[in-house]
């Protein structure tokens, strides 16, 4: 167990320095643009794809571990929906938010720098993966319930125009899709602009991390909603459960992929289910509530979840022949 801390703790005390920061040095949210511009658009999708592109392709083409993870991932939205739809009595866009809290993990920003650290480079194919997918799933779901929920103001070419617009443009996506392409291709960069990935990739998880905690500090909560009660543990104990089963059930895959998946599934709430709130203006404060408590909530149970892994108290089959 002290390996495991000693393992991760640093990341979660990069998290605390941002917010640290945020809540000592008195500056704008706004102050974040760049740096969170460099992280998207610049840093992870060279580690996206600087990984995928050494990767042989075979490896690349397991439909039935996108299926089982991207299921994991949709079962738990469903849920958390369900349970708000009862909950609001109806209110389809606040139960879109509050399933996407429960669902929607931080894979982008902690995924690839903690998955890395435990289980070592291989870890990023699995790990682009995931974020690929599952987040193709939440720009279709998002877009999609929150018209089904009474926003009229466009048509349904338009919608359909806008998710795809939002998949294909989005920087870790097209990286991925690069380093596959690269992959397939054999295509190894010249010396100098490898160098140049490694530098930014290496760049990726602490710049991601502090600015995370920066945004944390820069919301502050102003009390614990009741939602939270179901959110939590949904997102942190079932759903890296429901990945496990599911993984068991879709085939036979590789222990290190396992692992990875229900490492994922077992993060905190994405800041971005918070812009996805502000944009809709639904459930804005509470949205930022969840990813905090689930945050902080986190460190006891992904240092929880990684000990039982690594010790070897969670194989990878869960239906052993």
């Amino acid at each position: 167990m002290i390996e495991i801390i000693g393992l991760i703790s640093p990341f979660f005390v990069l998290i605390g320095l941002g917010f640290g920061a945020g809540r000592i040095v008195h500056r704008p949210i706004e102050g974040l643009a760049w740096l969170n511009v460099f992280v998207i658009y610049i840093a992870l999708p060279a580690l996206f794809f600087q990984l995928l592109g050494k990767t042989p392709v075979e490896k690349l083409a397991s439909v039935g571990f996108i299926a089982a993870t991207t299921l994991a991932t949709f079962v738990i939205f469903s849920v958390g929906f369900a349970l708000a739809i009862v909950r609001t009595r109806g209110d389809i866009p606040v139960a879109t938010i509050q399933g996407l809290a429960g669902a929607y993990g931080n894979i982008g920003y902690m995924g690839p720098g903690i998955a890395m650290a435990a289980f070592g480079p291989a870890a990023a194919v699995p790990v682009a993966l995931i974020f690929c997918f599952d987040n193709i799933l939440h720009f279709v779901m998002a877009p999609l319930m929150m018209a089904i929920g009474g926003d009229r103001s466009r048509s349904a070419g338009t919608l359909v125009v806008q998710v795809l617009i939002s998949i294909f443009t989005h920087p870790f996506i097209l990286a991925t899709i690069v380093g596959v392409a690269a992959a397939i291709l054999q295509f190894q960069p010249p010396e100098p602009v490898e160098r140049l990935l490694q530098l930014l990739a290496n760049a990726a998880a602490p710049c991601a991390l502090f600015a995370m905690g920066v945004t944390l500090a820069l919301r502050p909560l102003k009390r614990v909603p009741a939602e939270l009660s179901t959110i939590v543990p949904l997102k942190l104990m079932v759903q890296p459960m429901v990945a496990w089963l599911l993984l068991g059930l879709f085939g036979d895959f590789d222990l290190l992929w396992v692992q990875t998946a229900i490492l994922l599934a077992s993060l905190p709430t994405a800041t971005n289910v918070f812009v996805i709130a502000q944009q809709y203006g639904v459930w804005v404060e509470r949205a930022s509530a969840s990813v905090l408590v689930t945050t902080v909530t986190s460190v006891g149970t992904v240092t929880l979840l990684l000990f039982l892994i690594t010790s070897g108290f969670l194989p990878a089959d869960p239906f052993p022949q």
